[in-house]
């Protein structure tokens, strides 16, 4: 028995936010001491390593359960299910509801409970709870429900990964600008067919990586040493990346009992596109093999890094053809793979 996404649903946020619109910004170095160059020669750079031309924020009176009910409505609409029948609502973020002008957390009760009486399911039985899994949330969420569908512990289970990153970041950081708001969902039964997981890779590296993102002070000295904001090591996540993504990609790969050529379309979390372009060459590399042609559909340019939002957003714009040049095929074969804070990395070989 395999388990499928058997309906699937996104909420992009309607505010647009460009590069320009941080042109005012006044960036700071992690001591607090000011750029050598004037905002313009910042915001080209980031272009030129991010690829992110705009991000989407969130209105001022959504959060991001709100965002995840949007998301849940249209994937349960799309399966065509009852949501009654729905056995467990697995919610991946990492921050919960931040209320606009906060960057306070609010997880009680927790996200996935607020999601289910948004939905105004009735069912007791229908078990809901939040997983803090850095970006990589959305993917291991689809691993457990594989896991509880398998054992005999669910039928039905609704998989949600939201985030409101523009709630905590630091305006005086540059890697502000990566950051936006977002909501994937998808719907995950059992197949009786050729369709769905074949294989899969979870792992977490925490000996020496633990700290690579985490919660800091801003880089202005003059603002609360005590509010904290989401930061990371770019270099040592960019480095960590390219030595642990590929590799899990192959050992999942290799577990499917598929081929490289075999492989249709790799959906990777949107963080930084030049970092996930090194990512699939040194994947392909390990084969021995040229990265083929729109192998790796991209939406970080418009929607920006929406961390766990970001792998089933992309998944459902391709199957609903919303990105250029890019379609996919019924029984096309499909890598989705992610990293992020913990450092954690997954991935699992899927066949649509």
């Amino acid at each position: 028995m395999k388990i499928k996404i058997t309906g699937v649903g996104s909420y992009i946020p309607e505010i647009k936010v460009a590069n320009i619109d941080f042109d005012k910004h006044v960036f700071l170095n992690d001591d607090g001491s000011p750029f050598g160059y004037p905002n313009e020669v910042v915001i080209g750079k980031f272009k030129s390593i991010t690829g992110i031309e705009q991000r989407r924020y969130a209105a001022p009176e959504q959060c991001s359960s709100d965002l995840a009910f949007l998301a849940s409505q249209k994937a349960i609409e799309n399966a065509g299910i009852d949501p009654e029948t729905i056995d467990y609502i697995i919610f991946a973020h990492n921050f919960g509801d931040v209320k606009y002008g906060t960057n306070q957390s609010d997880m009680i009760p927790s996200l996935a409970t607020r999601v289910k009486h948004k939905l105004q399911i009735k069912n007791p039985k229908c078990v809901a709870y939040d997983i803090l899994f850095g970006c990589p949330g959305w993917i291991e969420g689809v691993l457990q429900a594989n896991a509880f569908i398998k054992s005999g512990m669910a039928k039905r289970c609704l998989v949600i990964g939201s985030e409101t990153l523009s709630r905590v970041v630091d305006d005086h950081d540059r890697d502000s600008m990566i950051y936006s708001d977002g909501a994937g969902a998808t719907i995950i039964e059992a197949s009786d067919d050729e369709t769905g997981l074949l294989s899969y890779e979870s792992a977490t590296f925490a000996y020496d990586e633990a700290g690579y993102l985490f919660f800091g002070k801003s880089y202005n000295p003059d603002l609360d040493p005590d509010i904290k904001y989401i930061k990371m090591y770019g270099r040592k996540i960019y480095e960590f990346a390219l030595s642990q993504v590929p590799a899990a990609m192959k050992s999942c790969l290799d577990q499917s009992g598929l081929g490289i050529d075999d492989v249709k379309k790799i959906l990777i979390h949107q963080a930084n596109e030049k970092m996930d372009e090194a990512i699939i060459h040194r994947f392909y590399k390990l084969y021995g093999k040229s990265v083929p042609k729109d192998i790796m559909p991209m939406s970080i340019h418009e929607l920006g890094n929406s961390s766990v939002a970001t792998v089933p957003t992309l998944f459902d714009l391709l199957i609903r053809g919303k990105i250029e040049n890019q379609e996919i095929h019924k029984g096309d074969v499909i890598i989705f793979a992610s990293v992020g804070a913990g450092m954690n990395v997954n991935a699992f070989v899927y066949r649509y």
